[in-house]
């Protein structure tokens, strides 16, 4: 085995355990993180768990509470909430999955292209990112929606564009930081290219700060999306939908009928909550690791 295996080996097992160092120990990581995991293979698996088509109107079954029938209830048009909780669970993780991939993606290459170039590049993208920076995500899709029309597809390319900052500007912070080390001008000096250093050494050791901006931002992605349904702008009747649930389930809580909104909204804030308390404990983890 010749000594450059041997190091891509060394690396290799020394990011294994610092992934393995993340989750070990931590209750509430680890709790945060089933519950995601459960929520995921719920939405998953929603066409084999499901007890009804989420869409199939019942006039027969209006509005009718918990029972062994419908263990959460119906809506005011018979639907069932269980059915369409599990259903809209594919649109409201899916849609702010691509908003922080998209997001992730095109602010890491930004950031590290800024933190290896410098110059002129570096003041473009750090302008760039701090205009972005200054309009709130929701105003900014709301102002697609009206230039391009209402849509799932325009909320999610304006959040990505909204979510650049977030996730550029601390990945930046990195790069410079990481694009300094000895090993960096070591490899310059072995004349290895710029595009393969970044490739190879730089950007997966920036993965880590990376995965604890998108795992924060994706809770905030979900609100964001969340609230474009709730104004009408996103998921449109009759798909299933989280944020769609809530509006749709507005006019039943005056009558004492919550169960739409209140099942919806409490889907919403628990897994916004785990998303966060994995992100807060990511980080706590990398802050220990880099001490």
């Amino acid at each position: 085995m010749s000594s450059y295996q041997i190091a891509s080996l060394g690396r290799g097992l020394i990011r294994s355990s610092r992934l393995r160092s993340f989750v070990r120990g931590h209750g509430v990581l680890a709790a945060a993180g089933a519950v995601v995991a459960v929520v995921v293979l719920a939405s998953v698996c929603a066409p084999l768990i499901a007890p009804y088509d989420p869409n199939a109107v019942d006039v027969m079954a209006v509005s009718q509470g918990r029972s062994a029938a419908h263990w959460l209830g119906t809506d005011d048009t018979g639907r069932d909430i269980l059915s369409r909780l599990l259903y809209g669970a594919r649109l409201s993780l899916l849609a702010p999955a691509a908003v922080v991939l998209i997001a992730g993606v095109l602010s890491s290459a930004l950031a590290v292209s800024a933190a290896w170039l410098g110059g002129w590049w570096d003041r473009t993208v750090s302008a760039l990112l701090d205009v972005v920076f200054g309009f709130p995500g929701l105003v900014l899709a709301v102002v697609a929606a009206a230039v391009f029309g209402a849509g799932l597809t325009v909320a999610v390319v304006a959040l990505s564009v909204a979510y650049l900052p977030y996730i550029g500007r601390v990945v930046r912070n990195a790069a410079l930081r990481e694009c300094q080390l000895p090993y960096v001008s070591a490899l310059r000096m072995l004349g290895m290219s710029g595009w393969r250093i970044c490739l190879r050494h730089v950007v997966p050791n920036l993965l880590p700060i990376a995965l604890v901006q998108v795992t924060m931002s994706f809770g905030y992605a979900l609100l964001d999306v969340a609230a474009f349904s709730f104004i009408g702008l996103g998921t449109q009747p009759p798909t299933a939908e989280w944020g769609l649930m809530v509006a749709n389930g507005t006019s039943g809580i005056l009558a004492g009928r919550p169960e739409q909104s209140l099942y919806a909204g409490v889907a919403i804030v628990v897994f916004v909550i785990a998303c966060n308390l994995i992100g807060n404990g990511l980080s706590t983890r990398l802050q220990g690791e880099t001490r």
